[in-house]
C-alpha cells in the first residue's frame, strides 16, 4: 500500500486549500481513511476520517470548516479546507486501514494508532 499526499502550500488566513491523497495497493473500496496533522512541538491530531460507505467523522475543533471525501474509482482521498486559520498550520498526513471481517462499512477512526499505512505528508502554512 502506498499513499501520496499533494496540494499543500501557503495560504492567507480565511483562504482555502484542497489536499489530495492518492492510494495504491488496494484492490477494492474496503478500507477506511483519515487525515491527520502535526504542528511543531505538538502531538499528531486526527482531523477527519471517512468510512468505506462514506460515513465521516470530524474533530470538534474544526467548526465545520473542513470536508473529507473519497473517490473509490480513483482511489483518492480529499480534504477541502475553508476559512483557514493560522492554527491550521501543520504537516498533513493521510492514512489508511483495511477493513477486517469484523469491521463495519460505516466505521472509521481519528485515532492514529488504528492506521498502519501512512503517506509522507504535505505542509500547509496559513499566514495571519
Amino acid at each position: 500500500v502506498r499513499l501520496v499526499e499533494s496540494g499543500g502550500g501557503s495560504v492567507p488566513a480565511g483562504g482555502s486549500l484542497r489536499l489530495s491523497c492518492a492510494a495504491s495497493g488496494f484492490t477494492d473500496g474496503n478500507y477506511y481513511l483519515g487525515w491527520f496533522r502535526q504542528a511543531p512541538g505538538k502531538e499528531r491530531e486526527g482531523v477527519a476520517c471517512i468510512a468505506s460507505d462514506g460515513t465521516t467523522s470530524y474533530a470538534d475543533s474544526l467548526e465545520g470548516r473542513f470536508t473529507i471525501s473519497r473517490d473509490n474509482g480513483d482511489n483518492t482521498l480529499y480534504l477541502q479546507m475553508n476559512r483557514m486559520k493560522s492554527e491550521d498550520t501543520a504537516m498533513y498526513y493521510c492514512a489508511a486501514q483495511r477493513l477486517s471481517p469484523y469491521t463495519s462499512y460505516w466505521y472509521c477512526s481519528r485515532a492514529s494508532s488504528k492506521y498502519p499505512y501512512w503517506g509522507q505528508g504535505t505542509q500547509v502554512t496559513v499566514s495571519s
